[in-house]
Protein backbone atom coordinates (compact mmCIF):
# COMPACT_ATOMS: atom_id res chain seq x y z
CA UNK A 1 0.00 0.00 0.00
CA UNK A 2 1.40 3.33 -1.08
CA UNK A 3 0.91 6.07 1.50
CA UNK A 4 -1.07 8.69 -0.40
CA UNK A 5 -1.30 11.51 2.16
CA UNK A 6 2.43 12.47 2.32
CA UNK A 7 2.57 12.35 -1.46
CA UNK A 8 -0.35 14.74 -1.94
CA UNK A 9 0.86 17.04 0.84
CA UNK A 10 4.17 17.34 -1.01
CA UNK A 11 2.46 18.02 -4.35
CA UNK A 12 0.14 20.60 -2.82
CA UNK A 13 3.07 22.29 -1.07
CA UNK A 14 4.79 22.59 -4.46
CA UNK A 15 1.62 24.13 -5.91
CA UNK A 16 1.66 26.75 -3.13
CA UNK A 17 5.38 27.42 -3.68
CA UNK A 18 4.60 27.98 -7.35
CA UNK A 19 1.78 30.36 -6.35
CA UNK A 20 4.19 32.35 -4.18
CA UNK A 21 6.71 32.46 -7.04
CA UNK A 22 4.03 33.73 -9.44
CA UNK A 23 2.89 36.35 -6.91
CA UNK A 24 6.52 37.42 -6.48
CA UNK A 25 6.58 38.29 -10.17
CA UNK A 26 3.72 40.77 -9.75
CA UNK A 27 5.19 44.13 -8.92
CA UNK A 28 3.38 46.33 -6.48
CA UNK A 29 5.28 49.57 -6.92
CA UNK A 30 8.09 48.47 -4.62
CA UNK A 31 11.40 46.99 -5.65
CA UNK A 32 11.74 43.26 -5.09
CA UNK A 33 14.64 41.17 -6.38
CA UNK A 34 12.26 38.31 -7.21
CA UNK A 35 10.96 40.44 -10.11
CA UNK A 36 14.13 39.42 -11.93
CA UNK A 37 13.98 35.66 -11.19
CA UNK A 38 12.80 34.78 -14.69
CA UNK A 39 15.37 36.92 -16.49
CA UNK A 40 18.06 34.97 -18.34
CA UNK A 41 21.16 36.56 -19.81
CA UNK A 42 23.05 35.28 -22.87
CA UNK A 43 26.38 35.05 -21.06
CA UNK A 44 29.24 33.80 -23.25
CA UNK A 45 26.73 31.94 -25.41
CA UNK A 46 24.97 30.26 -22.47
CA UNK A 47 21.52 31.26 -21.20
CA UNK A 48 22.20 32.00 -17.52
CA UNK A 49 19.88 33.30 -14.77
CA UNK A 50 20.53 36.98 -14.04
CA UNK A 51 21.20 36.34 -10.35
CA UNK A 52 24.14 34.08 -11.34
CA UNK A 53 25.90 36.77 -13.36
CA UNK A 54 25.14 39.80 -11.19
CA UNK A 55 24.39 40.88 -7.67
CA UNK A 56 20.93 42.35 -7.15
CA UNK A 57 20.36 44.90 -4.40
CA UNK A 58 17.37 46.94 -3.25
CA UNK A 59 18.93 50.17 -1.93
CA UNK A 60 15.62 52.08 -1.96
CA UNK A 61 11.94 51.13 -1.93
CA UNK A 62 11.55 51.67 -5.68
CA UNK A 63 15.04 50.93 -7.02
CA UNK A 64 16.85 47.75 -8.03
CA UNK A 65 20.61 47.91 -8.43
CA UNK A 66 22.20 45.24 -10.63
CA UNK A 67 25.97 44.88 -10.32
CA UNK A 68 27.53 42.40 -12.76
CA UNK A 69 30.23 40.11 -11.41
CA UNK A 70 32.03 40.62 -14.74
CA UNK A 71 31.77 44.15 -16.21
CA UNK A 72 31.95 42.77 -19.77
CA UNK A 73 28.49 41.26 -19.25
CA UNK A 74 26.86 44.65 -18.59
CA UNK A 75 25.56 45.05 -22.17
CA UNK A 76 24.22 41.47 -22.22
CA UNK A 77 22.35 42.10 -18.96
CA UNK A 78 20.92 45.34 -20.33
CA UNK A 79 19.75 43.55 -23.50
CA UNK A 80 18.10 40.78 -21.48
CA UNK A 81 16.26 43.36 -19.35
CA UNK A 82 15.10 45.25 -22.44
CA UNK A 83 13.91 42.01 -24.05
CA UNK A 84 11.95 40.98 -20.95
CA UNK A 85 8.34 42.03 -20.57
CA UNK A 86 8.85 43.74 -17.22
CA UNK A 87 7.99 47.14 -18.59
CA UNK A 88 11.02 48.67 -16.88
CA UNK A 89 13.79 50.65 -18.58
CA UNK A 90 17.31 49.78 -17.44
CA UNK A 91 19.70 52.71 -16.85
CA UNK A 92 23.29 51.65 -17.51
CA UNK A 93 26.02 53.93 -16.11
CA UNK A 94 28.93 51.71 -17.19
CA UNK A 95 29.32 50.02 -13.79
CA UNK A 96 25.84 49.10 -12.65
CA UNK A 97 22.31 48.97 -14.03
CA UNK A 98 19.53 50.75 -12.20
CA UNK A 99 15.91 49.72 -12.56
CA UNK A 100 13.46 52.25 -11.19
CA UNK A 101 10.07 50.81 -10.30
CA UNK A 102 7.38 53.34 -11.23
CA UNK A 103 4.42 54.01 -8.97
CA UNK A 104 1.41 51.96 -10.09
CA UNK A 105 -1.82 53.67 -11.12
CA UNK A 106 -5.14 52.88 -9.45
CA UNK A 107 -6.40 51.11 -12.59
CA UNK A 108 -3.24 49.01 -12.91
CA UNK A 109 -3.52 47.93 -9.26
CA UNK A 110 -7.10 46.80 -9.87
CA UNK A 111 -5.98 44.86 -12.97
CA UNK A 112 -3.21 43.21 -10.96
CA UNK A 113 -5.70 42.27 -8.23
CA UNK A 114 -7.81 40.50 -10.87
CA UNK A 115 -4.70 38.75 -12.16
CA UNK A 116 -3.90 37.63 -8.60
CA UNK A 117 -7.36 36.05 -8.34
CA UNK A 118 -6.87 34.28 -11.66
CA UNK A 119 -3.50 32.87 -10.59
CA UNK A 120 -4.98 31.76 -7.27
CA UNK A 121 -7.87 30.01 -9.02
CA UNK A 122 -5.38 28.12 -11.22
CA UNK A 123 -3.58 26.99 -8.07
CA UNK A 124 -6.85 25.78 -6.58
CA UNK A 125 -7.56 23.83 -9.76
CA UNK A 126 -4.12 22.23 -9.46
CA UNK A 127 -4.86 21.27 -5.84
CA UNK A 128 -8.24 19.80 -6.82
CA UNK A 129 -6.60 17.79 -9.59
CA UNK A 130 -4.11 16.42 -7.05
CA UNK A 131 -7.08 15.47 -4.84
CA UNK A 132 -8.79 13.73 -7.78
CA UNK A 133 -5.64 11.72 -8.54
CA UNK A 134 -5.33 10.74 -4.87
CA UNK A 135 -8.99 9.67 -4.68
CA UNK A 136 -8.56 7.56 -7.80
CA UNK A 137 -5.41 5.98 -6.33
CA UNK A 138 -7.27 5.21 -3.08
CA UNK A 139 -10.17 3.60 -4.97
CA UNK A 140 -7.70 1.57 -7.00
CA UNK A 141 -6.06 0.34 -3.78
CA UNK A 142 -9.47 -0.63 -2.39
CA UNK A 143 -10.33 -2.45 -5.62
CA UNK A 144 -7.03 -4.37 -5.39
CA UNK A 145 -7.94 -5.35 -1.81
CA UNK A 146 -5.08 -3.28 -0.37
CA UNK A 147 -7.62 -1.23 1.60
CA UNK A 148 -10.87 -2.11 3.31
CA UNK A 149 -14.00 -0.12 2.60
CA UNK A 150 -13.67 1.57 6.03
CA UNK A 151 -10.02 2.41 5.36
CA UNK A 152 -11.03 3.92 2.01
CA UNK A 153 -13.65 6.07 3.72
CA UNK A 154 -11.11 7.31 6.30
CA UNK A 155 -8.48 7.92 3.61
CA UNK A 156 -10.93 9.91 1.49
CA UNK A 157 -11.77 12.06 4.54
CA UNK A 158 -8.03 12.64 5.13
CA UNK A 159 -7.46 13.53 1.47
CA UNK A 160 -10.35 16.01 1.61
CA UNK A 161 -8.97 17.57 4.81
CA UNK A 162 -5.51 18.05 3.23
CA UNK A 163 -7.19 19.57 0.17
CA UNK A 164 -9.33 21.92 2.27
CA UNK A 165 -6.23 23.03 4.22
CA UNK A 166 -4.35 23.73 0.98
CA UNK A 167 -7.25 25.74 -0.50
CA UNK A 168 -7.53 27.70 2.76
CA UNK A 169 -3.79 28.48 2.62
CA UNK A 170 -4.10 29.57 -1.04
CA UNK A 171 -6.97 31.89 -0.06
CA UNK A 172 -4.87 33.32 2.76
CA UNK A 173 -1.85 33.95 0.48
CA UNK A 174 -4.16 35.52 -2.12
CA UNK A 175 -5.82 37.81 0.41
CA UNK A 176 -2.41 39.01 1.61
CA UNK A 177 -1.29 39.76 -1.96
CA UNK A 178 -4.54 41.59 -2.80
CA UNK A 179 -4.23 43.59 0.42
CA UNK A 180 -0.65 44.48 -0.53
CA UNK A 181 -1.88 45.70 -3.92
CA UNK A 182 -5.05 47.49 -2.91
CA UNK A 183 -4.07 48.94 0.49
CA UNK A 184 -1.75 51.29 -1.32
CA UNK A 185 -4.77 52.73 -3.16
CA UNK A 186 -6.08 54.18 0.06
CA UNK A 187 -2.87 56.06 0.84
Amino acid sequence: MVDIIPKIKDKMQKAMENLNREFGQIRVGRANASLLDRIYVDYYGVSTPLNQVAGIQVPEARLLLITPFDKTGLKDIEQALNASNLGLTPMNDGNVIRLEIPQLTRERRKELAKEVKKIAENSKITVRNIRKEAMNEAKKQEKNAELTEDDLYDLEKDIQKVTDDAVKKIDQITTEKEKELLDLLEK
